[in-house]
C-alpha cells in the first residue's frame, strides 16, 4: 500500500517537474549574451587628460576619467582602454579600432576638438589679442563645418565595421567658459571666453548630427557641465596653470560632469 502511494507520488512530482520545465523559457543565445565588453576610444577627453594621475602609456590615461570610472559602478566582462590625449580622427582609425571586435558591446568615444584644431585655438586665445582669438576660433568653426563631417563619418564606419554588435556613445565636449566679466589673473577676456564658447556649441552641432547618421547616441555635455566651466566658483574645468590639462576636466569634471552624462543613456 504504502509502495503504492510512493509510485502515485512520485509520478505526480514527475509531472509538475516536467510541466514546470514545459514552461521554462530558456535563454537564447542573445539573451545569455548580456555580457558587457565595453571599449573606451577617443581622445584627452577620454583619456582622462586634466585629472592625473596617469599610467605610463603615453597617452595620459587616468583611472579618475569617465571609462574607468563607469566600470567601477558597472562591472564589465572586459575593458579595453585605448582613449589617447592628442588623438584625432585617423589616430581612432589606425590605432583605437584594432581594440574591437564582434564581441563588443559597447563603445564610448569623444574625438574631433584636435581636428578642429583645440590646443591651437586655446592657445592663440590665451595669449594673443581678442581679434586673434575670433580668426583662430573662426577657422576652427570653418573646418568643422566643412572637413570635419567627412572625417567623423569614417571614424564612426570604422567603429562599426569593427563592433557590429555594439552600441556606440558619442560624448561632446563641455563649454571651457562661465562668463562673468571678469575671470582672474590669468583668466581670458569675457569676449575671448564667449567666442571659444561659441565655437563649442558648433562643434556639438556637427558632431551631434554625424553622430545620428551613424545611429550611434549623441550625448551632450554642454548641460551637465553648465555652471561648472573655468571662472565659475566650482570650476569642472582646469585654467592655463594646470600643469598637464590646461582647459581639461578636472577629476570632479571626468566623475560628476562626463560619468553622471554617460550614465544618463546606459543606467
Amino acid at each position: 500500500m504504502h509502495v503504492r502511494m510512493l509510485g502515485r507520488a512520485l509520478s505526480a512530482l514527475a509531472l509538475t517537474v516536467a510541466g514546470v520545465l514545459a514552461g521554462t523559457v530558456l535563454p537564447t543565445p542573445a539573451q545569455a549574451a548580456l555580457a558587457v565588453n565595453y571599449a573606451a576610444l577617443g581622445d584627452s577627453f577620454s583619456s582622462g587628460v586634466g585629472a592625473g594621475p596617469y599610467d605610463t602609456s603615453g597617452c595620459l590615461r587616468s583611472q579618475r576619467s569617465y571609462p574607468p570610472l563607469w566600470v567601477t559602478a558597472h562591472p564589465a566582462d572586459t575593458f579595453r582602454f585605448v582613449a589617447c590625449g592628442g588623438a584625432v580622427t585617423q589616430d581612432v582609425i589606425d590605432n583605437q579600432v584594432s581594440a574591437l571586435d564582434a564581441g563588443t558591446t559597447l563603445v564610448t568615444i569623444t574625438i574631433g576638438g584636435n581636428d578642429a584644431g583645440f590646443a591651437d585655438v586655446v592657445l592663440t586665445c590665451q595669449f594673443g589679442s581678442d581679434a586673434a582669438c575670433a580668426a583662430a576660433v573662426n577657422e576652427g568653426r570653418a573646418f568643422a563645418t566643412t572637413e570635419l563631417p567627412g572625417r567623423l563619418d569614417r571614424t564612426y564606419a570604422a567603429i562599426r565595421s569593427g563592433a557590429p554588435n555594439a552600441r556606440l556613445v558619442v560624448l561632446g565636449y563641455p563649454r571651457l567658459f562661465e562668463l562673468p566679466r571678469t575671470c582672474g589673473l590669468l583668466g581670458m577676456s569675457l569676449a575671448k571666453r564667449t567666442i571659444i564658447n561659441g565655437g563649442a556649441d558648433v562643434l556639438a552641432t556637427v558632431i551631434s548630427e554625424r553622430a545620428a547618421a551613424a545611429g550611434a547616441t549623441f550625448v551632450d555635455t554642454r548641460g551637465v557641465f553648465a555652471g561648472h566651466g573655468f571662472c565659475s566658483s566650482s570650476p569642472w574645468i582646469n585654467g592655463i596653470s594646470a600643469l598637464t590639462g590646461a582647459y581639461h576636466p578636472n577629476a570632479a569634471g571626468y566623475r560628476s560632469g562626463y560619468l553622471v552624462a554617460l550614465t544618463s543613456v546606459t543606467g
